[in-house]
């Protein structure tokens, strides 16, 4: 009798003792990872994909998040606002590199530190914005993956003029939040001045200036729309490519993910294979690799989608043209 209690009192010790040192344990494991942070304008629900292809990318240099590496996530919901306070809070934290997803959260990661490496994952002239001092050489903290989606702003409206060849009146839809829209405004509004045609701006960066944005479409009688490409917008492409079938509208888009969605055509470069990059150079940077050596990368490929469905649904003839030079066709 005295000797089993005195087992029983041993294998409580033995259990508590196990309680007490097992999170103990957790915590030492974790704090040896390596901790990337996670910067994006945009949420989480509608990021699914993105965070998808970033970690495919780690896993191909040997990192899971989990077991070789953890991720601080910050999202800004769409108030760019917020960036530089979710910076500054990611490198108080001493990760061993920020991923900055979209344009705005790459600028607030470079300014918030010169430090810490940043790869971002955006369409934006890395050297022509300040970004990075050069393309093969960044020289400094900052690397990444560009979809040079600004570049070819003038692109997408060249193939919805091919679609409507008699529209006179287009619009382009940016967020002013956007570092970026200015430069791709410039390019839409020259494509416009060459062929003779008028290009109406259209700012939005809330759900419901997006609404107000259609409304104007529609008083004004515009041919055919041009969204921008930002993050913001990417989370809302349900809704704007809902609108624009609900108005009539044709409408480009960059990336494929807004045809999907709903939306009648998209021209840019794959967002999968971007992000999947962005999570190679992540996990080459956490085995060493310095940011200022690893060359900017740029897209090889652009993107040609076609929904048949939504241009039949709006009362669209695609001419067979553009259906040859389209990547796919959605049924």
């Amino acid at each position: 009798m005295q000797f089993n209690q005195l087992r029983r009192r041993e294998f409580i010790t033995l259990v508590g003792g196990a309680i007490i040192t097992w999170p103990r344990a957790v915590r030492a494991q974790q704090s040896a990872m390596q901790v990337i942070g996670y910067l994006d304008g945009g949420s989480l629900g509608t990021s699914i994909h993105v965070l998808a292809a970033i970690r495919k990318g780690l896993s191909e240099t040997g990192y899971v998040e989990g077991r070789q590496v953890v991720i601080e996530y910050r999202w800004a919901e769409g108030n760019y606002d917020r960036l530089p306070e979710l910076a500054s809070d990611l490198s108080r934290l001493k990760v061993s590199v920020i991923v900055a997803m979209g344009t705005p959260a790459a600028f607030a990661a470079k300014a918030e530190t010169a430090t810490v490496p940043v790869v971002f994952g955006g369409g934006i002239d890395a050297v022509q914005s300040g970004l990075v001092s050069s393309l093969n050489r960044p020289g400094g903290n900052v690397t990444g993956v560009t979809s040079m989606n600004t570049e070819i702003e003038a692109k997408r409206l060249g193939l919805l003029h091919e679609l409507l060849p008699n529209a006179m009146r287009f619009a382009v839809l940016v967020n002013p939040n956007n570092p970026l829209a200015e430069a791709g405004l410039k390019d839409a509004q020259a494509w416009a001045a060459t062929i003779g045609r008028q290009i109406e701006i259209l700012t939005a960066n809330t759900s419901r200036e997006i609404d107000a944005a259609f409304a104007i479409l529609v008083q004004r009688r515009v041919d055919a729309l041009l969204i921008g490409p930002d993050v913001f917008f990417n989370n809302r492409r349900v809704q704007l490519a809902t609108l624009a079938v609900r108005h009539g509208v044709p409408a480009i888009y960059a990336f494929r993910e807004f045809a999907e969605a709903g939306g009648l055509m998209s021209y840019g470069t794959s967002l999968a294979e971007r992000d999947r990059q962005v999570g190679v150079y992540a996990g080459r940077i956490l085995k060493g690799e310095k940011p200022a050596e690893l060359p900017i990368l740029q897209p090889t490929k652009f993107e040609f989608v076609i929904n048949l469905q939504t241009a039949r649904t709006i009362g669209l003839d695609v001419p067979t043209t553009l259906l040859a030079r389209a990547d796919e066709v959605i049924e």
